[in-house]
């Protein structure tokens, strides 16, 4: 027997576990739709904001070992731009049945309530809320999501402001992160995306002794951080009875079914289609399925979540 894939994300139903992390080939809607045809259960668009952002000068992102650290800062051209985009890329993906989440950050909580309805506009099927990127702060201010009460309004802003389900993504830069998680689902979040990239952190050329990323710091992701995803999406699974996209350094099938035993309903791909492509997903699909047979796992409800009790 096949084993079965397919999962329910905040009531929408997704034909396999795997989406496509925001911030990786989300830019174009014929990108976005090449990554569904090689086997994605859902995309996530780049994140926009209220205006165009040129975000930080090359070089942006390095692949330094067990991982990548970049400093993108946030490139977009703006909501206005971007929904034609979710438009055509919801047209491009309606064949599939495959769902769009649109990405949005903003500078403020009122500003969270203003681009989720912008972005409702293109009826994304789940907009996910970018409350924690790492390499912005000295633009932007201190990460909503280090603060309870900030995740909250955030939250509630974009909730107030459209029907379709919020996803909120958190950073593991935090000393409680089950208390900021709890805030959000508290004010109305429906899912939560766990984790952004960690950091910031510095890799430094020796031969120069400069920096290597033109901002100097940036986010830290890939295979190094995914103990800490884990541990992460464990902790508010274990905690909050809430759907989560697990997210970090998922390279494999073993990789994905880890992530589910530690409570995740969806698995987010983003650092290995920078190394494999986007043919990666049919791959890990199909080592969760051959994973799944030898075990006799019938669906992922059967080991969703099993670490908690062993």
């Amino acid at each position: 027997m096949i084993p079965d894939l397919s999962v329910e994300l905040c009531g929408v139903r997704l034909a396999n576990p795997l989406v496509l992390a925001s911030g990786i080939l989300g830019t174009e809607a014929a990108l976005m739709e090449r990554v569904v045809r090689c086997g994605a259960g859902a995309v996530t668009a780049k994140s926009c904001g209220p205006e165009p952002r040129p975000g930080h000068r090359n070089p942006t992102v390095l692949h330094w070992g067990p991982g990548l650290i970049n400093a993108v800062g946030l490139a977009n051209p703006g909501v206005d731009e971007a929904i034609p985009l979710l438009q055509e890329t919801a047209v491009r993906l309606k064949p599939f049945g495959t769902p769009l989440i649109a990405s949005i950050f903003a500078r403020s909580a009122d500003e969270f309530g203003y681009m989720a309805a912008r972005v409702a506009e293109a009826h994304p099927d789940l907009i996910e809320i970018n409350l924690s990127c790492p390499n912005v702060a000295s633009e932007m201010g201190r990460p909503f999501s280090l603060d309870p009460a900030a995740t909250a309004a955030a939250t509630r802003a974009a909730v107030n402001a459209t029907d379709i389900p919020i996803l909120v993504k958190l950073s593991p830069n935090v000393t409680d992160l089950v208390a900021i998680a709890q805030a959000a689902v508290e004010a109305g979040g429906r899912g939560l995306t766990l984790i952004n990239s960690l950091g910031p952190g510095m890799v430094i050329d020796i031969e120069s002794g400069a920096p290597i990323l033109s901002n100097r710091v940036g986010g830290v992701s890939g295979p190094a951080i995914r103990p800490i995803a884990v541990r992460c999406v464990y902790d508010v699974t274990r905690a909050l009875n809430v759907p989560v996209i697990g997210v970090g350094g998922v390279m494999d099938g073993r990789d994905a079914i880890e992530m589910v035993m530690a409570g995740a309903t969806a698995v987010g791909i983003g650092s290995a289609v920078y190394w494999h492509g986007p043919e990666v997903f049919a791959r890990i699909c199909r080592e969760m399925s051959d994973f799944m047979s030898a075990h006799h796992h019938r669906s992922l409800d059967e080991i969703r979540g099993i670490a908690h009790d062993r």
